[in-house]
C-alpha cells in the first residue's frame, strides 16, 4: 500500500443493488426490499452528511428499469413519490441540495413536479449535494451533450475544432460539480451498468456481496477505508504523486 493515501473522497456514486435479492432471502415480495432500500438510502444519506462528503450520487432508475414487470416499476414510482414528499422538507432542514439527473418527460406530471419542487426548495442550501439518476443512462447523457454541442456548431455558435475534453465535460449532467471519487455497488455484481460512463474515467471503484437493504454506516466505512488507501495517479507514475511532482 502507498504511503501516500487519499482523503475523504469529495463525491461518491453508488448503485443500490440487491432490494429483490434481500426480499427474496427472506421469503419477502420484493416491495419489501425496496421500502427496506429506501431506509438504507435515507441513513446513508446522513452518514454522509456527517462524514462532510461533499456530494453524494445515487442510481434510483435507469432507463433500462422500465423493462421490469410494470407492477414493480409501478410500485417503484409510488414509493418514489411518497419518499420526495415525505423526506424533502427533512433534507432541506439538513441543508441537502437535491439535484434529480436523467430524462423526466417520461415520469407522470405529479411526479416531475415533485422533483420540481425538491429541486426549488433546496436550490440555496450549501451542505451536501444529492444527485439523484432517474430514467438515466450514462449512453443518453454522452449522447445528449454531443447533441447539446451539435446544436451550438449548427448555429455558429461553436467552432467543431474548439470541442475538447472541458468543453465536452461542461455538457454532461453533474458538470457544475467535481467527478466521482469513489464508487460503490452493493449486491456482489462487478459492472457499471451504463452509469455515469463520461464521470468514472478515474473514479475508484468498490464492489461489496452486502445487499443494499444490509449496507450500513460502518458498511461505508469500509469503503471509505478502501478509499484512503488508493493512490490515485491520474496517469502520472506512483514517484510523481508521491513528490509532488507533474
Amino acid at each position: 500500500m502507498s504511503s501516500i493515501k487519499s482523503a475523504i473522497p469529495r463525491h461518491i456514486a453508488i448503485i443500490m443493488d440487491g432490494n429483490g435479492r434481500w426480499a427474496r432471502q427472506r421469503g419477502r415480495p420484493r416491495a419489501s426490499g425496496h421500502q427496506a432500500g429506501f431506509r438504507t438510502t435515507r441513513d446513508i444519506v446522513e452518514a454522509c452528511g456527517r462524514q462532510q462528503i461533499e456530494a453524494l450520487t445515487l442510481f434510483a432508475f435507469s432507463s433500462e428499469n422500465w423493462k421490469r414487470p410494470q407492477q414493480e416499476v409501478g410500485l417503484l414510482m409510488d414509493l418514489f413519490l411518497r419518499a420526495l414528499k415525505s423526506e424533502v422538507s427533512k433534507l432541506c432542514e439538513n441543508n441537502v441540495k437535491i439535484r434529480f439527473i436523467g430524462e423526466r418527460g417520461a415520469f407522470q406530471p405529479k411526479l416531475q413536479l415533485e422533483m420540481d419542487n425538491a429541486e426549488t426548495l433546496t436550490r440555496d442550501n450549501d451542505g451536501l449535494m444529492l444527485a439523484i439518476a432517474v430514467n438515466y443512462g450514462g449512453r443518453w447523457d454522452i449522447v445528449n451533450a454531443a447533441r447539446q454541442l451539435a446544436f451550438q456548431v449548427r448555429d455558429g455558435e461553436l467552432q467543431p475544432e474548439d470541442i475538447d475534453i472541458d468543453t465536452f465535460s461542461r455538457h454532461v449532467s453533474l458538470s457544475e460539480i467535481s467527478e466521482p471519487d469513489l464508487f460503490i455497488r452493493t449486491g456482489g455484481e462487478k459492472r457499471i451498468s451504463n452509469y455515469l460512463l463520461w464521470h468514472l474515467a478515474y473514479t475508484e471503484l468498490y464492489f461489496t456481496d452486502v445487499l443494499w437493504p444490509d449496507f450500513s454506516e460502518v458498511e461505508l466505512a469500509n469503503a471509505l477505508d478502501f478509499y484512503a488507501g488508493r493512490q490515485r495517479r491520474f496517469g502520472r507514475t506512483g514517484e510523481q504523486v508521491i513528490g509532488g511532482t507533474g
